[in-house]
């Protein structure tokens, strides 16, 4: 159902600075009447019409286009009017201030998005996805934000959560009739059907990851003892002198970071200072900083001085994602190398194995030609999805242990809840107001 509002807002929705062209866009219930002042023009729907931009004065602002989409069919749902005008930042900001004076207001940062949510135009899923295909930086990532406004994403957790929610209807029906011949919660029925539920709560999970992987990008942390040739390796991949390197031990002091690419999929690197035992508290707060970055990574690289002699208290790092064992300064060593599997040999100075190292990373991530991503996510939805998998979990435990049908059916209940909140339908506006915050004025 449309939602009703009483005022009318514009913006510019196109990019900051100089263009071929630029849009001004302006959504509510005056929308047509403000159009009429700025252009001296009745448009008709959904047909361009060549247009003049006056402003208050009656002075000529500029010559462009104008298209109008009447209510409930436009992006947000309300009457619309869109100004294609030359991109021009004067120009437009003439055009923008000619509507305010008219009786618009500018719009907040992802109005027109919200507006089109609250008006059932698209979910919130949807809605996010919007700002996923503007900022992507990949050509998967494009093509997964792509999907999911087309509502790959949504149907899929509404599907979910439709096929939990009939199971609870099931569970709390056989509840309502405890004196029937058939005991419908000990036939193995139901255990089963919570095991199905679980098994597609898993993979749309392990989907909504590869998902958050392709529009977060991928957090690698290097880490290793001073000296190692963390930031030289840290360099070659990024291919710039982005940190500082020298012999001195320690000089690496806070994160560094910069996005590069493997097999298409963006990945942020971070840099950081040797770990080490030491008394410099300036070195000691870069200690810390690089254990925090250990415990957010996707994956770790384990940078070891291959040249120097062996460490045996040295050990890789105690974190749940993978690690590679990075043995660097290759074009120093004059000895057989080890060829074990979990580790590859580089020199971050001549580029020695890179070609290997960039091979194990996409082996190490499953990076293959097959991992294209279904659609985008993030990583609110991730957590949400781990939520619903967690109460079908408990259901089962209560089922299954205890023959405990009304635990059962409010773990359901709590399970298709949590899967709600992804797309909206139970939402709150705390939420709301994080979400569109975070996109640009003129979406």
């Amino acid at each position: 159902m449309t939602i009703q509002t009483n005022d009318t807002i514009c913006a510019i929705a196109t990019p900051p600075g100089r263009g071929g062209i630029g849009v001004i866009r302006i959504s509510g219930p005056e929308a047509h009447a403000i159009a009429l002042q700025l252009t001296h023009q009745s448009l008709p729907a959904r047909t361009a019409r060549f247009i003049t931009v006056f402003d208050g004065q009656d002075q000529s602002i500029d010559h462009g286009l104008a298209l109008s989409f009447p209510s409930p069919h436009s992006f947000t749902g309300e009457d619309v009017v869109e100004l294609q005008l030359h991109g021009s930042p004067i120009l437009l900001e003439q055009a923008l201030l000619a509507a305010v004076q008219a009786g618009a207001r500018r719009a907040g940062p992802g109005e027109f998005s919200q507006r089109a949510f609250l008006n059932d135009k698209i979910d919130l899923a949807q809605a996010e996805a919007i700002a996923d295909l503007i900022a992507a930086t990949s050509e998967q990532a494009a093509r997964a934000a792509q999907r999911s406004l087309q509502g790959a994403f949504s149907e899929r957790v509404h599907s979910l959560a439709d096929a939990i929610t009939r199971l609870r209807v099931w569970v709390e029906a056989a509840l309502d009739f405890p004196d029937e011949d058939i005991d419908f919660l000990a036939d193995g029925k139901v255990l089963q059907s919570v095991e199905d539920l679980i098994e597609q709560t898993e993979h749309l999970l392990e989907q909504a990851e590869a998902g958050r992987l392709l529009n977060d990008g991928i957090r690698i942390a290097i880490i290793g003892k001073p000296n190692a040739g963390k930031s030289s390796l840290f360099n070659a991949l990024a291919q710039r002198d982005s940190a500082i390197v020298t012999d001195v031990p320690g000089t690496t002091r806070d994160v560094l970071r910069e996005t590069v690419h493997f097999a298409g999929i963006p990945a942020v690197l971070a840099d950081t200072a040797g770990l080490r035992n030491t008394d410099d508290v300036v070195e000691l707060e870069g200690v810390r900083r690089a254990q925090a970055e250990l415990k957010l990574a996707d994956l770790v690289l384990w940078v070891v001085d291959a040249s120097a002699a062996p460490d045996e208290q040295e050990q890789p790092p105690a974190v749940s994602a993978p690690v590679i064992r990075v043995n660097n300064k290759l074009d120093q060593l004059n000895h057989p190398l080890d060829t074990a599997p979990d580790q590859v040999y580089v020199s971050a100075i001549t580029g020695q194995g890179l070609d290997q190292l960039d091979a194990a990373i996409v082996r190490v991530l499953g990076l293959t030609a097959e991992f294209q991503g279904e659609f985008s996510a993030r990583a609110r939805h991730v957590e949400q999805i781990k939520t619903s998998l967690d109460h079908l979990t408990q259901g089962r435990t209560q089922l299954a242990d205890f023959s405990s049908g009304e635990l059962l059916a409010e773990e359901l209940s709590l399970a298709a809840t949590a899967l709600g909140e992804i797309t909206g339908q139970l939402h709150s506006d705390e939420l709301l107001g994080m979400i569109f915050s975070s996109f640009c004025i003129g979406k």
